[in-house]
């Protein structure tokens, strides 16, 4: 997913036709990289996002909010007291790079006009938000960068703000003629498509292949191999989409594979769905589950042609984007802690496992030492002194077999030997069976911890995991640490047919669906055979659908361990049909009877409620 100039410059156009003018009503930080304003205009309000994250930084117009700390951080107090209620003035892009300025007029503690910059650079890990006065002094960045963290350049306070001199040595591509593209791409001893995206500033490696495509050679070819035609034709086809950006020319997309998206840009990519053939979907829904997995409707999950999804503005197509990765990166961040906690129960509890069954099948001889003993107490009183073996007929298998002996000992001794042996084994067989059973539930336990984890959303999801780490043992709760409350709550979505299909997000939140909200004759979802989420169905003791059991399915298939697969068992069965065993951890059932159903875990088309 390329992020590049010319997705900058179609973002630039947008946001210039409209909040151009606009007031900065409301300025808030929910993020320590992220920043929300509320904007109003003569076109309305808007919201515009922006992230200066390492690994996904953004800006886009949104109708989102999110809620932010209570107390404000520095950064966000200070845009506030130099720019809340500003108006903003220009909206620009300098010379193709991944960076927008906003000039924005306010007035300052004395009543008179000025003017500051907010400078967004969105360059990958290099991201940040930079705010400027009118002479360009740094007042003061979302990150600080001192010498010591990059020679490039310090993000300071009180420093003079430059471009980073990363790409000086490249051209901005809106200005080059054909003699400067021959001298500057064309002489290099690359890939056609890394000459094209070393020499042009905003030109990324998806934007380069797709001027090699459109001029029908191939981009990993040696810029050698090129005759002076083909060169020419490829100068053409640079050209010609250089002028659609310079007229405005854009057509916001996301291309997908089955339902899988896989590259979005502001041209249509030719390399993927061709120029005339491509399968369109114009102001088509886009569906998004509560995961914040991207579905496209039109797109068909079997095919395996690339289909091409237009969007009305480029702002849907990076919310759609990023707005659903930023959700699932924050989560991932915040949960690194409980995760490794987990991950090293599990491989503890793993090894130990292994061990015990190990242990347990050294147990499997015990029987032969016990007729063994009784062999030699019935065979043995003819033995001859210092006899190593004792040849007898077992009674058990009417077979001969030969009994090893210690020469040392007489047959009472020997017979008592392995009668000792047997009743250790006996012992350790009895006792392995129990702690086999705790540890392969302990497993189990853990287990499903780890996929609560992939299904939490939010911070309140985190604290009902954290909470049940803490009740068993994993995590000790400190002394000044009350029991945390969570406003989380299962997923609620609503079928086609209209029935109402709650979903836990954690063991918590399964055991109070199944044993406190559902009642007998409400169905009962889940994963066969593998960690996954109770699914409850409000039947209102109505006889249901075929397709709300089918809607059910998948959503238990996709909230469990096996989302990732292409087929999974479902098991169902009313809820008056669960038993919950004595002891056992919050969320873990049995059952005897069931129906089952395979189906791929796909949840697009359902509506989430809450």
């Amino acid at each position: 997913m390329a992020f590049d100039g010319f997705v900058i410059s179609n973002l630039v156009y947008e946001l210039n036709n409209t909040i151009l003018n606009a007031k900065i009503s409301k300025i808030a930080q929910p993020e320590t990289d992220e920043l929300l304003f509320t904007l109003k205009g003569s076109n309305g309000q808007y919201r515009l996002a922006m992230s200066a994250s390492a690994s996904l930084p953004f800006l886009y117009l949104t109708d989102a909010n999110k809620p932010s700390p209570l107390t404000a951080p520095n950064f966000c107090m200070l845009l506030r007291k130099h720019i809340a209620n500003g108006r903003i003035v220009e909206i620009s892009q300098p010379h193709m790079e991944r960076i927008i300025n906003f000039k924005i007029e306010h007035l300052d503690e004395m009543g008179d006009l000025c003017q500051k910059t907010l400078i967004v650079e969105l360059m990958g890990k290099r991201s940040n938000i930079i705010f400027c006065d009118a002479n360009g002094r740094i007042i003061d960045s979302i990150k600080h960068v001192s010498a010591a963290m990059s020679s490039l350049r310090e993000v300071l306070p009180g420093r003079t703000y430059c471009i980073p001199a990363t790409q000086d040595d490249r051209l901005n591509p809106l200005e080059v003629t054909e003699e400067t593209f021959w001298d500057s791409a064309m002489t290099k001893p690359l890939p056609i498509a890394k000459a094209l995206y070393t020499s042009f500033t905003g030109v990324s490696p998806v934007v380069a292949n797709e001027i090699c495509h459109r001029a029908s050679i191939d981009g990993d070819m040696s810029v050698d191999s090129l005759t002076p035609d083909a060169k020419k034709h490829l100068y053409h086809n640079f050209a010609w989409l250089m002028e659609d950006v310079k007229e405005h020319r854009y057509e916001p997309n996301i291309i997908t594979r089955g339902r899988e998206p896989v590259e979005f840009s502001c041209f249509r990519l030719t390399e993927y769905v061709g120029s005339d053939d491509a399968v369109e979907a114009t102001n088509s829904t886009v569906a998004t589950d509560s995961a914040g997995n991207a579905g496209f409707a039109g797109a068909d999950a079997n095919e395996s042609e690339y289909t091409m999804q237009h969007f009305s503005s480029i702002s849907a197509v990076l919310e759609q984007y990023y707005a659903s990765r930023n959700v699932y990166t924050r989560i991932r961040q915040k949960s690194v802690d409980l995760r490794r906690i987990v991950a090293t129960a599990l491989d503890r509890n793993r090894k130990k496992y292994q061990l015990q069954e190990k242990q347990l099948k050294d147990t499997e001889k015990r029987d032969r030492y016990k007729v063994y003993g009784e062999l030699i107490h019935t065979y043995g009183y003819g033995l001859a002194e210092g006899a190593k073996e004792l040849e007898a007929l077992n009674y058990y298998t009417n077979e001969m077999i030969k009994i090893p002996l210690d020469p040392m000992l007489d047959a009472k001794a020997n017979a008592q030997k392995y009668f000792d042996k047997y009743n250790k084994l006996k012992r350790t067989y009895e006792a392995l069976t129990d702690l086999t059973a705790e540890t392969r539930a302990e497993i189990e336990h853990l287990e499903s911890i780890a996929t609560s984890l992939d299904i939490a959303l939010t911070e309140d999801d985190l604290v009902q995991i954290k909470e049940e780490l803490i009740e068993y043992g994993y995590i000790r709760r400190k002394r000044t640490d009350k029991k945390a409350k969570s406003k989380s709550k299962p997923f609620h979505y609503r079928s086609s047919d209209g029935y109402d299909i709650y979903v836990g997000k954690n063991n918590y939140q399964n055991e109070e669906l199944t044993f406190k909200f559902a009642t007998g004759n409400d169905w009962w979802f889940h994963a066969k055979g593998m960690p996954g989420s109770h699914v409850i169905v409000k039947s209102g003791n109505d006889e249901l659908p075929d397709r709300v059991f089918e809607e059910a399915g998948r959503l238990a298939g996709y909230y469990s361990k096996g989302r990732d697969n292409d087929k999974i068992e479902i098991d169902y069965l009313q809820k008056k049909n669960v038993k919950k065993p004595n002891g056992s951890a919050p969320g873990f059932v049995v059952y005897y009877t069931n129906y089952s159903l395979t189906i791929h875990p796909d949840i697009s088309g359902l509506t989430l409620i809450e």
